[in-house]
């Protein structure tokens, strides 16, 4: 079931993101800029290692990862995290912790393959966002 998160995917919806953003502690400049952008998403992985590249006009990311080990992850907004990912059935879960002003802080991302398209859920807290991709 991983197979199928494995491609090329562009950004159709998005809901609730610049509220996960302002909870997670982007800034507002930021935030504006991002909501606005339709990024392609490129997944791939090679056994347990896996990649996963995000390509916009304001901003590229790519994360690199093995499977069930943590890692020191830089976020788009400059976030340093100890992250780890899972592989649950055909769901990627990336979990994300770390340090604010003294308070540890952590958020969950699931990317997983809904009625074929790729479904991406952002949890801060209280706060969710559902970002729903095509494949290219």
């Amino acid at each position: 079931m991983a197979n199928e998160l494995l491609g090329c995917w562009k950004l159709v919806s998005s809901e609730n993101f610049e509220e996960y953003m302002k909870d997670v502690g982007v800034g507002f400049p930021t935030r504006k800029l991002a909501v606005g952008l339709k990024p392609d998403v490129k997944i791939s992985n090679d056994g347990n290692k896996w990649n996963i590249k995000t390509e916009s006009t304001f901003k590229n990311t790519d994360l690199c990862f093995v499977l069930n080990e943590l890692f020191e992850e830089t976020t788009a907004d400059g976030r340093i995290c100890k992250t780890t990912v899972t592989l649950d059935g055909g769901k990627l879960i990336q979990h994300q912790k770390w340090d604010e002003k003294g308070e540890e802080k952590e958020s969950t991302i699931t990317r997983e393959i809904e009625n074929g398209q790729l479904v991406t859920i952002c949890i801060f807290g209280d706060t969710k966002c559902r970002r729903v991709y095509d494949r290219k």
